[in-house]
């Protein structure tokens, strides 16, 4: 009888290969029989890249690669593939769903593969990812998520990694989500549970957990972390003081086009129809994408009476979301806005940003916000210190941020807040407003940071900051902000922490604060 080692045998014992020409391989799985046959023959196996599961590799790349942001890099590969809304929307949900539970993804595949993670080939691991999130997260029948993930990696990285990726997939495919984190829980504490159930980081958890608490909602984490993890909503808003009011017909226009008037505030939408770069109005900057907290804060800041000739103050403005709406705000009330930011690249996407307003409401410096009492010291009768923090409140929108920063960022932000708040304190006018925002509820970032303001500035008086966001709220608005449950922390009592899962906006923190004479 002939010897067939190198030929496709008939299936039986240990050949590799059956009667139709289906693979096995090599060895026993964990139970110690025989490896099963591959769903389909070489000749059948996909070996071309899906367009919408491929623009979303190259999303993942480009944010594991150049740590770039995914929100700024998905539209450009979505138009770069043509895809079609049906594809684009697959194409949205797979990469931010990916990126949001890469974490706990990653510690599922590392039960599935017989190395560290680390030592796979990062374009390998990202395509594992991606595989992983459409058998475990999406209705993707199992076939499917595992023959479109080998055909994307046979296409993008090479024939040799894809029996690795099919193996893997098929793995991990052999027990539900639920299953799996049951098996990898056990033992562990609640929080380190919850944190990966809800794909969180264990110290972000905590963080959102002190939080809570700290404003008076301590039995809302399974709802933060469940808002942090759905699509999150595009907000819109219309510049106001535009010439024949532009920035409220486009807005009108988007909601013609589906957008749905903001309930909370006066000016804004809500849309979810797709690429929002197709509205009237976006790309001539007078409509434009930003979170309705956002807004809410700029327009409350911009509420206590305004005196003519003030000067206005965002000592951290890039790229330029709050600065433009509070340059428009600026030129209805005739009076100017300086718009600082140190980076000379996100200094020119501010003067871009501000370009639809009036230049007589607006400049901008290029420097460092703490040195701005040196070549343009005020005094400013309204400043917002939109500091620099750790973003944990917009981890719906940025899905990458939860595993890039660590608990040691807070260490170099913190410092860096106190710094810019005492330059603030210092060229603020007397009587003038100054407004503190982060888009982080971590107490280190947000009350913290206030108290010991006060502590080393007795001449700053702490305002309601409840009272002037339900002024310049619509009813249901103002109704929200009124309907605070009751804090024991007088300063936290005084402040206004904004949550996903209550405001639908992102966890923007807000106090307002006043120079007395």
């Amino acid at each position: 009888m002939t010897e067939h080692r190198n030929n496709p045998g008939t299936g039986q014992g240990g050949e590799r290969r059956n009667h139709k020409g289906r693979q096995r391989s090599r060895g026993q799985n964990r139970s110690g029989q025989p490896r099963q046959f591959s769903k389909a023959a070489p000749s059948q196996r996909r070996r071309s890249a899906d367009p919408a599961r491929l623009t979303a590799f190259r999303v993942l790349r480009a944010v594991s690669r150049d740590d770039a942001y995914a929100n700024l890099v998905l539209p450009a590969e979505i138009r770069r593939a043509k895809l079609d809304k049906r594809d684009a929307g697959f194409a949205t949900e797979l990469t931010y769903g990916t990126l949001r539970a890469h974490g706990t993804y990653d510690q599922l595949l590392a039960q599935c593969v017989d190395r560290e993670l680390s030592a796979l080939d990062p374009s390998v691991l990202d395509a594992l990812r991606l595989g992983a999130h459409q058998l475990l997260a999406m209705r993707v029948n199992t076939h499917a998520a595992v023959n479109e993930t080998v055909g994307l990696v046979r296409d993008q990285i090479g024939a040799g990694p894809g029996g690795l990726v099919n193996a893997v997939l098929r793995r991990l495919s052999e027990k539900t989500f639920d299953e799996w984190i049951t098996e990898l829980t056990q033992g562990q504490s609640e929080e380190e549970a919850v944190a990966l159930r809800h794909a969180h980081p264990a110290w972000v958890v905590r963080a959102l957990k002190q939080a809570l608490r700290l404003h008076g909602r301590g039995d809302d984490l399974a709802d933060l972390l469940a808002a942090d993890n759905a699509a999150p909503e595009i907000h819109l808003v219309g510049l106001p003081g535009m010439a024949e009011e532009a920035g409220q017909k486009h807005l009108a226009a988007a909601v013609e086009h589906g957008a749905v008037p903001s309930q909370l505030i006066d000016g804004a939408a809500v849309f979810r129809g797709g690429d929002v770069g197709r509205l009237d109005g976006v790309r001539e900057g007078q409509l434009r994408v930003q979170d309705i907290g956002s807004q809410w804060i700029a327009r409350a800041l911009a509420e206590p009476a305004v005196q003519p000739a003030e000067k206005w103050l965002d000592l951290c403005a890039g790229p330029g979301g709050k600065a433009s709406l509070l340059a428009a705000l600026a030129a209805e009330f005739d009076v100017t806005l300086t718009a600082n930011e140190p980076a000379p690249h996100r200094a020119e996407l501010v003067r871009k940003a501000l370009s639809p307003v009036a230049e007589r409401a607006w400049n901008v410096r290029t420097g460092d916000g703490r040195t701005i009492g040196q070549d343009a010291p005020g005094p400013y009768d309204r400043i917002i210190v939109d500091a620099p923090c750790t973003g944990l409140g917009a981890l719906r929108r940025r899905p990458e941020s939860r595993w890039r920063r660590r608990p040691s960022d807070l260490a170099e932000l913190t410092v860096l807040q106190e710094q810019l708040l005492d330059t603030a304190a210092d060229v603020l006018a007397p009587e003038g407003f100054l407004a503190y925002v982060t888009c982080s509820p971590h107490p280190a970032e947000t009350v913290a940071q206030v108290q010991d303001l006060l502590r080393r500035r007795p001449e700053l008086e702490l305002l309601d900051a409840h009272e002037v966001m339900a002024d310049v709220a619509l009813p249901q608005g103002a109704e929200l902000i009124n309907s605070r449950p009751a804090v024991t922390d007088p300063t936290a009592a005084r402040c206004v922490q904004l949550w996903p899962h209550i405001h639908g906006t992102d966890a923007m923190f807000f106090a307002l604060l006043q120079k007395t004479d």
